[in-house]
């Protein structure tokens, strides 16, 4: 039986360098994937990523089982994160908005279209690219903290109890954030809506 989160940093906590590993290996990959939606770079988001189990590791002897462990693991993530845009946000001013984004296989996040084709033909790919790019850059367009809180919510799956701990504020406020950035989507997206209505 697959050892818990919890369990397994109260291994490490106990010296256990094995369940370090493990939980490296569980979450090294969604831990990227949120970090590269959040700084929009890849080398970044490796980077961040590596910050943020390097800090877990050198908090394992406070470790604390007070919350669960992937709500205190992007925690870690999200203010890395926060702060890495807020200390780049001059040089992304520079890159253009429509530069074009690549994501690695390995992210599968992406709902796929419902076609009825087993292959989509290149102008069905084509279509669904220029959607999902539409979706990501209306997601990188929200303030970061709105941005942070749906990709919490909609791609880590997290629920609201746990999000508000990772942005450290009530469920109210965490709600009504969210409320804020889906609207603002809603809007952004509304022009691809309308074509899928046709």
């Amino acid at each position: 039986m697959a050892r818990s989160d919890v369990q397994l940093m109260l291994d490490v906590k106990a010296g256990d360098e094995q369940s370090f590993e493990l939980l490296l290996q569980r979450y090294r990959t969604p831990l990227v994937n949120f970090l590269y939606r959040m700084v929009r770079a890849r080398e970044e988001a490796e980077d961040l990523a590596q910050e943020v189990f390097l800090r877990v590791y050198r908090a394992r002897k406070d470790y604390v089982p007070s919350a669960k462990f992937t709500t205190w693991l992007f925690r870690i993530a999200t203010n890395l994160a926060l702060n890495s845009v807020r200390d780049n946000r001059h040089q992304r001013m520079e890159v253009s908005l429509d530069a074009p984004v690549t994501m690695d296989a390995e992210d599968g996040d992406e709902k796929p279209l419902d076609i009825a084709e087993k292959h989509p033909n290149i102008e069905q790919y084509l279509v669904e690219e220029a959607r999902k790019k539409m979706i990501r850059h209306a997601i990188d367009k929200l303030p970061e903290k709105q941005r942070a809180a749906v990709l919490l919510h909609k791609y880590q799956e997290l629920d609201y109890g746990d999000i508000a701990k990772i942005l450290e504020c009530s469920e109210s406020a965490l709600k009504s954030l969210l409320f804020r950035a889906y609207e603002t989507l809603r809007v952004e997206l509304a022009p691809l809506v309308a074509r899928q209505g046709k």
